[in-house]
């Protein structure tokens, strides 16, 4: 990449010193990750250096992310309309940087099921936070209020179920892909259920 590419080349360089610097590395720390003097990085950083693809590859390794990432450019997306799933109350958006994940909005109005047999487990991982109400989170033999402003986060393989306690509440999770492929499985599998 030539110095003179412009904008993509001087937001590069933005973002290598802002992925340092949130590291709390110094330009000596993320060179020796890197295998650079810290002289060179210190002029990639300020633009006296040509981006070369090599050092590019080598520096997103460093810094735990990916080449993509680094020189990533589509702004145009930047707000998502939610997928509106009426019967069921739930309002889904996408996670576009992490495909698989998805958020999810959700207004219930029913307790967890009081049978044992009638909660799911499948593969995933879920997090959720109570935005109004009172959640109800079945976790295997165990039962825990969700206050407002309260997060839960478990491994969908323990058999769950999630209602409210004494009146409407509303959440907000997100699921990983299999997490959210297990949901849309029970709630074709029972569509009364509010969500499991």
């Amino acid at each position: 990449m030539a110095q003179d590419d412009g904008e993509l080349d001087g937001l590069v360089r933005k973002r290598i010193r802002a992925l340092r610097v949130a590291q709390g590395w110094s330009l000596e720390e993320l060179a020796t990750r890197a295998r650079l003097s810290p002289s060179s990085l210190s002029r990639i950083e300020n633009g006296q250096r040509r981006l070369a693809l090599d050092q590019l590859v080598t520096l997103a390794r460093a810094l735990d992310t990916s080449l993509d990432q680094l020189v990533e450019t589509d702004t145009d997306d930047v707000i998502t309309n939610p997928m509106i799933d009426g019967t069921h109350g739930l309002m889904r958006w996408p996670i576009k940087a992490e495909p698989g994940m998805t958020v999810m909005r959700q207004r219930m109005t029913s307790p967890p099921p009081n049978n044992p047999a009638s909660m799911r487990a499948h593969p995933g991982r879920e997090w959720l936070v109570v935005l109004s109400g009172t959640a109800v989170l079945m976790l295997g033999h165990r039962r825990f209020r969700v206050e407002i402003n309260q997060a839960a986060e478990f491994p969908t393989m323990l058999p769950h179920a999630i209602g409210t306690a004494g009146g409407p509440c509303e959440i907000l999770g997100i699921f990983d892909r299999e997490a959210r492929r297990g949901h849309h499985t029970d709630k074709t599998a029972r569509p009364d259920a509010d969500r499991s």
